[in-house]
């Protein structure tokens, strides 16, 4: 299960770009940026760039997914639903973010994306977890919980 109550634990705002300390017993929902005031948790997923992204891999010490997608991709859009639902279900605990490939094709070049959609896992300032193809319903938020070892 992911612990979002241990000290340390850091997540970047996507808002201002600012690192924030999660505090120990609160969920994500709890969190608000420091310098921004915008809140961490992600109850729907947040587009981000490639700029971003790098500095949420190489800061952020707090569990995150990222959907690496395309808007002509019609699978992309199929899941599209599916994935919100599941920002919404595990907001206190793992924060969701999506990657357009085309607005982004070097950092999606840079993760070895060879397929849309991908889904890419991070928990503890690593990559834990990768999924090619599109996830709906149950079966992405098994993987979800099974990823992050979060109970049902």
């Amino acid at each position: 299960m992911v612990d979002t109550t241990v000290k340390g634990r850091i997540a970047i705002c996507t808002s201002c770009g600012a690192p924030n300390r999660v505090a120990a017993g609160k969920p994500l929902s709890a969190g608000k940026c420091g310098k921004c005031s915008q809140k961490l948790a992600t109850p729907k997923p947040v587009d981000i760039d490639g700029a971003m992204l790098e500095r949420l891999i190489a800061r952020d010490t707090g569990a995150f997914v990222l959907d690496v997608w395309a808007p002509w991709c019609g699978p992309c859009r199929m899941m599209a639903p599916a994935y919100e639902a599941a920002a919404g279900r595990f907001a206190d605990q793992v924060r969701f973010f999506k990657l357009n490939s085309d607005q982004n094709q070097e950092a999606a070049g840079k993760l070895g994306i060879r397929g849309i959609p991908t889904l890419l896992a991070w928990e503890d300032g690593s990559l834990i977890a990768n999924k090619a193809g599109a996830q709906t319903g149950e079966g992405l938020a098994r993987w979800i919980q099974s990823t992050f070892r979060l109970s049902a």
